[in-house]
This record gives structure tokens, C-alpha cells and sequence, in this order.
């Protein structure tokens, strides 16, 4: 089944198509068609100064999917609280964790009126298992856990995935902050599955800094010691927090890059 959450009604009439967003661009970026000219020559001026950023996107993708297939199937996990969902693609959470597990529940969260449209019309779910998508805020924690709760049971282990998300929290202590409150409101044997940008690669921080002028919500690259740190009280998972490409690669991946451009990993509570 599909649980629909209450929202404001009318999320296209908020949609303001004169600003770049970054789910958008994003989305452009994966070759989706949810975007719009403003998106496009964003999109385009930071792909001018990093054109590694679509092999960022589908990296970003496809390290999603495998976390997402092995927490639902080694590990067992049943529930996953996916924050900063973005617009659907193939292979969205649900659908990766439901192909292992069909009664496994996911609530997706974002803020954007875009994404909450798409995500009604397309974030369906098994007719064993649950979707929901929730309106709120990274920056509010207290508050995805609240309405998070109608539909997961928190006292059963979760996995929260938060795939180049962070970035969208200036201020690194609080961004470390937000991820501790949310771990600490779940179970033992949650795990957290995340995966974001570093600082160290020239010309993705380049044409980030750039992208931060354009009107978009700006973003904030971190060393990779600081995204280390995210996993901070966790148990890591083998390989660890790596280059995206060497975790866990399936069978016949392509060559692994040899320049980082971002790190991820997954982690289980003790």
C-alpha cells in the first residue's frame, strides 16, 4: 500500500521555474526530464568546470542501490528513512529495498513542492510493504522523526540513507549534529548509509563555489576526515568510508576511477 501524508494542497502553484534547484539540476544532470532552462544553464556552467559531475550523479545512484540491496538483504533491515529523497528516478529506495524484502517500509523526506508532487504520483509501493513521503526539513530532525513514527516503527532497526546531502548544512558541528540526533532516536542495529563530496577534488570545488553564486541553495564541500566523522560511534562496514566505486562494487563494475571525488559508507549503530 501507499500511505499519503498531509501537506499543503497545490505544490505546483509553489514551484518557482525562475530559480535553479538543486534536485533539479540534479536531475538534469542524471538525464531526467523534471528541470527546467534555469536548471540547464546552471547545470551546464558547472558541468563546463567539472564535467565528472554526471559520473558523480550515476556514482552517487548506483552506491545507493548497492547499500540499499545489501541492508535489506545480509543485514535484514526492513525499514529505511531515506532524507533528501530528490526527484524519482529508476531504482529509488523502495524499489531496490522491495525487490529483496516486498513488505520493507520506506518514508522518503524532502521540502521541495517538486519532489513532493512527483513523489505522490510515483513513489508507489508492493502491496506487502509501505511508501510514504513526508514534507520537512533536514535542519528540523525532531521533526522528521515525528512524522517519520506514523509509519515506521522506531523501536525496530532503521536505515537512514543520506546520499550528497549534507553539503546542504553550512556549518559542519551542525551538520554532525543533525545525523547524531537522528541516530540517536533509533534502535540498536540501525545502520546509517551516506555518501557526500569532498573538498580535496579541484574542479568539482571550483565549479561548486561557482554553482554557490548562481541563486541556488548553496553547497558546502568537506574534507574527507569530516565526512569520516558523520560515521563517528558507528561500526563500519567493510571497506570502510571510500572512494563511492570501491564499496562493495558488483561483479564486472567498471574500472574504478582514480580520482576521489567523494566518499561514502555505511555504518551500524552498536
Amino acid at each position: 500500500m501507499t500511505h499519503d501524508s498531509s501537506a499543503p494542497a497545490g505544490p505546483w502553484s509553489k514551484i518557482d521555474t525562475s530559480v535553479p534547484h538543486s534536485a533539479r539540476i540534479w536531475n538534469y544532470w542524471l538525464g531526467g526530464k523534471d528541470n527546467y532552462p534555469v536548471d540547464h544553464q546552471v547545470g551546464d556552467a558547472f558541468r563546463e568546470f567539472f564535467p565528472g559531475i554526471e559520473e558523480l550523479a550515476r556514482g552517487s545512484r548506483a552506491f545507493l542501490g548497492r547499500a540499499v540491496r545489501h541492508l535489506a538483504g545480509e543485514e535484514g533491515v526492513r525499514q529505511f528513512l531515506d532524507i533528501g529523497t530528490g526527484l524519482p528516478t529508476v531504482d529509488n529506495t523502495h524499489q531496490i529495498a522491495q525487490r529483496v524484502a516486498p513488505e520493507a517500509c520506506i518514508v522518503y523526506v524532502d521540502n521541495d513542492p517538486l519532489v513532493l508532487a512527483h513523489a505522490r504520483a510515483l513513489l508507489t509501493s508492493t502491496p506487502q510493504g509501505v511508501t510514504d513521503y513526508i514534507d520537512a526539513d533536514l535542519h528540523d530532525p525532531e521533526a522528521i522523526l515525528r512524522q517519520a513514527a506514523t509509519t515506521l516503527d522506531l523501536t525496530q532497526p532503521v536505515a537512514l540513507t543520506l546520499m550528497q546531502v549534507s553539503g546542504h548544512i553550512a556549518d559542519y558541528d551542525e551538520a554532525r549534529s543533525i545525523v547524531t540526533r537522528l541516530m540517536e532516536a533509533l534502535p540498536s542495529g540501525s545502520f546509517l548509509a551516506f555518501n557526500d563530496s569532498v573538498d580535496t577534488h579541484k574542479a568539482n570545488a571550483e565549479a561548486t563555489r561557482r554553482y554557490n553564486e548562481s541563486g541556488a541553495a548553496p553547497y558546502f564541500l568537506r574534507s574527507p576526515e569530516q565526512l569520516a566523522g558523520f560515521f563517528e560511534g558507528l561500526e563500519l562496514l567493510e571497506p570502510g568510508v571510500v572512494p563511492l566505486a570501491e564499496w562493495r562494487p558488483d561483479p564486472g563494475a567498471a574500472a574504478i576511477p582514480s580520482e576521489v571525488i567523494a566518499l561514502g559508507g555505511v555504518g551500524r549503530k552498536p
